[in-house]
């Protein structure tokens, strides 16, 4: 379970989180949506403990990473996998080597390590390509390759920050159908961020919309369409004239 409780985070005089409450069940996977400087990413670095908030608690099952000191935030970090928009690849290392520096940097048994970096590479279909380096590959497959070394330690918890950024509409429903794949094979809580609504009802069991910084709906992908909620209508059909106070 991820539980967020009444975070509050400024820089200077720009208010991000204004008091935001989710709960993230065992196993079920939410889409924070929201626009552009609403604080989707800013939210992520808080879960991940790369980010202090202000004020409020973070909760990863039932240890709180507010407050945490740097030994605890690390072990915390074990248990998840952390899915970078820019994939955040080493360019200088190989796709393996990518994968397999995450792997030991989690502490996985050094005989252990080749054999999930390359199992990790063929779930995500890079099977093949472990030899190549972040500048070969299109930019799909360096989402993949992003994937592949954010789930190689088999986390507990998934934390995607807009795994379809950028992307083609078949590229897209490639990495949602990974998404859904990942679900399936380790049962992991996920967060993801996203401003894509396709994707995010593809794969996600409730959406939540960031607003003024805080969740100003939460539902399903099947509530999505129904509600008359002004701003996830103006959101959802892309019309800045509907959104409220515009």
């Amino acid at each position: 379970m991820i539980r967020l409780e009444g975070l509050t985070r400024s820089f200077g005089d720009l208010h991000v989180l204004r008091g935001f409450d989710l709960e993230v069940s065992t196993g079920e996977t939410v889409a924070v949506i929201g626009r552009s400087g609403e604080g989707k990413s800013v939210l992520l670095k808080h879960v991940a403990g790369l980010m202090q908030p202000d004020s409020g608690e973070v909760w990863i099952g039932d240890e709180q990473v507010t407050g945490a000191d740097r030994e605890r935030i690390r072990r915390l970090r074990l248990s998840m996998g952390y899915v970078f928009q820019s994939s955040a690849l080493f360019d200088s290392m190989t796709v393996a080597e990518n994968v397999r520096l995450a792997l030991r940097r989690h502490g996985t048994p050094a005989a252990e390590i080749e054999g999930r970096a390359r199992d990790s590479l063929e779930i995500v279909g890079l099977g093949g390509w472990e030899d190549r380096y972040p500048a070969e590959l299109s930019g799909g497959m360096r989402k993949r390759a992003g994937v592949a070394r954010a789930v190689a330690p088999r986390p507990t918890y998934l934390l995607y920050d807009e795994p379809t950024s950028g992307l083609d509409p078949v590229t897209t429903s490639v990495i949602d159908e990974l998404v859904l794949q990942l679900k399936e094979d380790l049962r992991a809580t996920s967060i993801v961020v996203t401003h894509d609504m396709r994707s995010a009802c593809r794969v996600a069991d409730r959406i939540a919309l960031l607003r003024e910084g805080r969740v100003s709906w939460l539902g399903t992908p099947e509530e999505i369409e129904r509600t008359d909620d002004a701003a996830v209508k103006a959101f959802v059909e892309g019309r800045r004239d509907l959104w409220p106070g515009e």
